[in-house]
């Protein structure tokens, strides 16, 4: 477990100069962050069944910009490239959602779609992203959830001493 957050931070520290992240703390496989320069704060974690070999590090992240006043918006970088006309679906539990993709990257289709699944992470065990590859193979990419919330909850509490976006 500690092997898979040392990996993240890792990836993160190659994608991002290491004063402009902050760790806000580490909850089973997730992780939470502080970015300065942007500024922003997120959660993250990566799949279980993680993807090393690929062009890039696969990742769930839900994140809060304090001066665009976005907070909670899911992001999620897939492990494969998909086929141009594939469905990217989340499942939680019983709950499934359509999602929205460009390239490799997934995100909700809207405000209230994110607040529904971060409502299903909080309550779920696990979450999977299934599609199809380019090469025609269907996949998915799985997460376990266990301290996704309080991942979740220290991202946000980090940016709302930012400057407050909970204040509007």
């Amino acid at each position: 477990m500690k092997c898979a957050v040392l990996f993240l931070a890792l990836a993160l520290a190659v994608s991002v100069p290491a004063h402009a992240r902050e760790s806000l703390g580490v909850y089973e496989r997730w992780g939470a962050f502080h970015d300065a320069e942007i500024p922003r704060c997120y959660a993250i974690s990566q799949p279980v069944n993680g993807n090393r070999k690929g062009r890039w590090h696969p990742f769930a992240a839900i994140g809060f910009w304090p001066e665009k006043g976005v907070r909670g918006q899911v992001h999620f970088r897939i492990s494969r490239e998909k086929a141009p006309d594939s469905q990217i679906t989340l499942s939680i539990g019983v709950r499934r959602f359509t999602l929205i993709a460009g390239g490799a990257d997934a995100w909700a289709p809207d405000k209230r779609t994110d607040a529904a699944i971060i409502a299903a992470i909080r309550s779920g065990n696990s979450m999977s992203v299934q599609t199809v590859s380019k090469s025609g193979a269907p996949f998915a990419d799985v997460y376990a959830l266990r301290g996704a919330a309080s991942a979740i909850d220290a991202a946000a509490l980090g940016c709302a001493k930012l400057g407050g976006i909970y204040d509007r």
